[in-house]
Order: C-alpha cells, then sequence, then structure tokens
C-alpha cells in the first residue's frame, strides 16, 4: 500500500537552463575529469532544489574516458575525486535526491563477445563504485536493458543471467534490469528476475510497444514491484509516443534532388511532454503501489515542469501523490507558471 509522496525525476540534461552541462565533455587531449563533471552536477543539484525536483539521473559519462583501455592516464581519476564524490553524495543526501544512472546502449552483458561483456563490466563497476563513494543507498541504482536478442530470445536471456553470477559484487549490488520496447518483454524480465533476484524497472511505453505474452497491466506492474525489497523505493519510466508527423529525407535517384516526405510517426519515439490523460490513467491503475517516478521525455525538466500544473488541472488527485497541491500555485517557479495555459488560475 501506498504510503509517501512520489518523486519526479528526469534524466542527465537540464533544458530549463542552457548553461548548466551534466558532464565534463572536453575532448581527451584537453583533460576533461570527473572532478570538473561533479562541480557541474553540484549546480544541477541547487537548480533541482529550486524546483522541487527530488530524483535526477546522472550522465553516463560523468567519469569521461575513466575506464578507456587505451588511455590509462585517466584511470585514476575516481581515487583522485573520493573527497568531491563524498561531497556531492551528502549534498544530494541533504536535499533529499535520489541519484541513478543509466548507461549507454553501448552496455551489453548478453553478448556472445566476451570482450564486449568485460568492456561493459568494467564500465558498471565504474558507475558502481561513483555511487558507492557518494555515500548513497540502495536506491540509487544502474538501470540497463537486457541486450541484443542474436537471432535467440532465450539463449540471449541464458547469456545475461550467466553474466550475472560473475559480476562484481558492487554492480550485483546496485543493478536492476529494464524490459524493452522491440526486443525482451516484460515476461523476459520477469524470467530473468526468477534466475537472478535481479530488481526490475517497469516501462510504461515499453510494456505497450512490446507485450506478445498479452499480459495484464496491472498483474505484471504487481510483478514487477514485488522485485524490490520491502525496505526499498521502487522506481519506473514513464513517456508518452511521439503522435506528429515526421520528416523523412530522400534522394531522388533520377535528379539526385533531396526530396522531404512526410511519414506517420514511429510509437517507440519518446514525445517531448508527457500526455497528462495517459499519465493520470496509469497512476489511477497502480494507486496502492508506493514507487518514483522517471519521466523520459524529450523536453526533460520542461516537461516535468509542465506535467505538474497539468496534472493540477486535468487529475489533482494524481497531483497530490506528488506532493503537488492546488495550494502551491502561488509558489511556482516562473517556468511552471508560464508553462501553464493562461486559463487556469
Amino acid at each position: 500500500m501506498r504510503s509517501r509522496v512520489s518523486r519526479l525525476g528526469f534524466p542527465v540534461k537540464v533544458m530549463i537552463r542552457d548553461d548548466l552541462k551534466s558532464n565534463d565533455a572536453r575532448r581527451a587531449s584537453n583533460m576533461p575529469h570527473l572532478k570538473v563533471s561533479l562541480e557541474y552536477v553540484d549546480q544541477i543539484l541547487d537548480h533541482l532544489a529550486k524546483h522541487k525536483i527530488s530524483m535526477y539521473r546522472l550522465s553516463s559519462d560523468l567519469a569521461p574516458y575513466a575506464t578507456h583501455p587505451d588511455m590509462p592516464q585517466f584511470h585514476g581519476m575516481l581515487d583522485e575525486s573520493k573527497s568531491e564524490l563524498a561531497a556531492l553524495g551528502d549534498k544530494a543526501r541533504r536535499l533529499d535526491i535520489r541519484l541513478s544512472f543509466h548507461p549507454s546502449q553501448y552496455i551489453v552483458l548478453n553478448s556472445p563477445d566476451r570482450e564486449l561483456v568485460a568492456k561493459s563490466v568494467s564500465d558498471l563497476l565504474s558507475q558502481a563504485e561513483m555511487l558507492d563513494l557518494m555515500g548513497l543507498g540502495p536506491e540509487a541504482v544502474l538501470v540497463i536493458h537486457v541486450g541484443g536478442a542474436y537471432g535467440d530470445i532465450p539463449s540471449s536471456r541464458q547469456r545475461w543471467v550467466d553474466t550475472w553470477h560473475t559480476l562484481p559484487e558492487p554492480v550485483r549490488r546496485r543493478l536492476v534490469l529494464e524490459h524493452h520496447d522491440i526486443r525482451f518483454s516484460a515476461a523476459d524480465a520477469l524470467w530473468i528476475h526468477e534466475q537472478t533476484g535481479v530488481r526490475l524497472i517497469f516501462d510504461h511505453q515499453h510494456f505497450w510497444c512490446l507485450n506478445p505474452e498479452r499480459a495484464d497491466l496491472v498483474d505484471t506492474f504487481a510483478k514487477i514491484m514485488a522485485t524490490w525489497p520491502s525496505d526499498q523505493q521502487p522506481k519506473i519510466h514513464f513517456s508518452s509516443p511521439r503522435t506528429e508527423m515526421r520528416e523523412k529525407i530522400t534522394v531522388d535517384k533520377a535528379t539526385r534532388k533531396k526530396i522531404v516526405k512526410p511519414v506517420a510517426p514511429v510509437f517507440t519515439g519518446h514525445a517531448d511532454f508527457c500526455n497528462p490523460f495517459e499519465f493520470a490513467t496509469f497512476m489511477r491503475m497502480v494507486a496502492d503501489f508506493d514507487f518514483d517516478v522517471m519521466l523520459e521525455a524529450k523536453a526533460k525538466d520542461l516537461a516535468l515542469v509542465r506535467l505538474r500544473p497539468d496534472l493540477l488541472r486535468y487529475a489533482p488527485d494524481v497531483a497530490e501523490r506528488f506532493g503537488v497541491y492546488p495550494a502551491e500555485f502561488s509558489n511556482l517557479s516562473e517556468e511552471e507558471t508560464s508553462a501553464m495555459d493562461d486559463d487556469v488560475s
């Protein structure tokens, strides 16, 4: 049963302010460093606190080149940044902001290529160690997908399980697994959980994109929530599908001129903002469960600050779940106020 206010979060890039960087993105020749990235994140935490945003996904490039096999000059940056990592973790706890990583699509644990798996494990260990050095609890997680299908779903699932048993302890302790929109369904992720005990992430859009088993949403959601220990707050992902017409550029074979053609949307794509009606409907379906929500909308924090007044207008019962009440209208930020329609009072 639900017992606390749920968090809303967004990933990596701050859209409201273009002066806030998520990581040190300089080229290797300029000697980028984790310490610089942490200074950027420190400013982002202030931005989150100002806008009452209590969850944030860190850039997977926070420690640039830290595991690059051909650049040993960067391999010591975690040790060199211990005090800065500890300070950032202290600040995140003080501000009550939940942090996590979502390593890139190049992190693959079920590949037949053992070299790729070893590189993936190295990257995961680096990120797990950063969370440990920040002193963050078990809810600060590393979110990954199952990986490639390689033409054989059962064998690919089993390889993931086999790799799990070889993972370093910090990685197993932090790792959570998300089902996919085109390869591995929620049922596949649940099968892997049964073999490993790994915690799972429910993704609302992915569930609708890939559900060959025709599993029931609420039943599947309940099973995924049960993969988390009772003393930990699960987190889920929510996004709305793109619905607008896309433009496809082709080259005319005869004239060799570029032609722009309108094409239908691909519903695996994420929309810029979250549809408040879809969000409210889903939240009411799973109202009895405790969990936090990472919004994976393309507009990042802009989407989050827009969703809150939308919920106040269209679904105040859902807004209440996230600690947003009508009385707070007077305290909304300038960005949130401008995000609302003029006729909302």
